[in-house]
């Protein structure tokens, strides 16, 4: 699975509303697009445990306050998911908010995920990108 951390500027209530109109009668987690998976998921000791130190500044500077809550968007592997990722993410960020993914430390404004903008290298959620270059360097 791939991993995609979406903090919305819209309050909670409003994000489960908008989940359970794209997934009826799914939920914990709610399947969206056939391929996936979102939890939200509370500021505990586990939100942030594997995180590196950096990416916490770095979305905290980007929020302006290090978030208390996330949805968790697992990707399935058996599926490219780029679209249904990017439809979803788009949809949560539209009052604003930031989405961090497994392939940077970056976190991604809906404004440069709609642009299609590059940070060192890679766009949101370009595992592709990635992968490649892990493959490269080892």
């Amino acid at each position: 699975m791939r991993t995609v951390f979406i903090f919305p500027a819209m309050e909670q209530a409003a994000v489960v509303a908008l989940l359970d109109r794209l997934s009826p009668g799914q939920r914990h987690p709610w399947l969206m697009d056939g391929c996936l998976y979102g939890n939200l998921t509370s500021e505990d000791e586990y939100l942030y445990l594997d995180w590196e130190p950096e990416a916490v500044q770095g979305l905290s500077r980007a929020c302006g306050r290090r978030p208390s809550w996330v949805l968790q968007v697992d990707v399935s592997g058996r599926v490219d998911g780029t679209v249904e990722v990017r439809r979803l993410t788009l949809a949560l960020l539209t009052q604003g908010g930031i989405a961090m993914d497994d392939y940077s430390d970056h976190p991604w404004t809906a404004d440069e995920i709609a642009r299609d903008v590059v940070v060192d290298g890679l766009r949101f959620f370009d595992f592709r990108t990635h992968h490649e270059r892990t493959r490269l360097t080892q």
